[in-house]
């Protein structure tokens, strides 16, 4: 795992595309504060940039230092989550413009897999992670399912193919910092 993680923070430190998995699906990933990666994931996804990507962190450090208020609510929800939630934030900082969405709000899950958070944890930034298909085709349940197109289109896989057990997307809530509560994704 360590070359791994190795290889993947080399190819995050270029600007580059890696193809990795997480506690939920495979993943598309890049450094959240490199506009340059953010926009080449949009563009191998063949996305509308105004279609926003969820960002992954390793722990509550990294999740304040890139939400300017982070509502007390969510503590709570991450707490009690029994699977895996991405919470929608009001104004996000220290993150490449175009991964925040047009309302200044930006969705971050705090990873619960090994390889990511060690991963996040070396690297020392947010890493995007958005599903490995390309936008409207169906999500892969498996690395075998991943497209040719994604496979050729990213910088560097990582080679943990048996690392991903769930298989299923987070569940997304959006929380406003003026108490709002929305569910996006159950």
């Amino acid at each position: 795992m360590k070359e791994e993680i190795e290889k993947a923070i080399q190819t995050l430190k270029q600007g580059g595309l890696i193809l990795y998995p997480t506690d939920t699906v495979w993943g598309i990933g890049c450094d959240a504060t490199n506009a340059n990666a953010v926009r080449k994931v949009y563009n191998l996804k063949q996305r509308e940039d105004n279609k926003a990507l969820i960002c992954l962190v390793n722990n509550y450090s990294m999740l304040e230092r890139h939400v300017d208020n982070v509502p007390k609510m969510a503590y709570t929800i991450l707490d009690i989550a029994d699977k895996p939630t991405t919470v929608i934030y009001d104004s996000p900082a220290g993150i490449a413009e175009n991964l925040v969405a047009k309302d200044n709000t930006l969705a971050i899950r705090i990873v619960d897999h090994k390889f990511c958070e060690k991963l996040i944890k070396y690297f020392g930034r947010p890493i995007v992670s958005t599903s490995a298909n390309i936008s409207g085709q169906p999500t892969p349940n498996s690395f075998k399912e991943i497209s040719e197109a994604i496979l050729k289109g990213v910088d560097y896989v990582v080679n943990l193919q048996n690392e991903n057990k769930n298989a299923k997307p987070s569940t997304i809530i959006k929380l406003s910092n003026n108490g709002g509560v929305k569910i996006i994704r159950e």
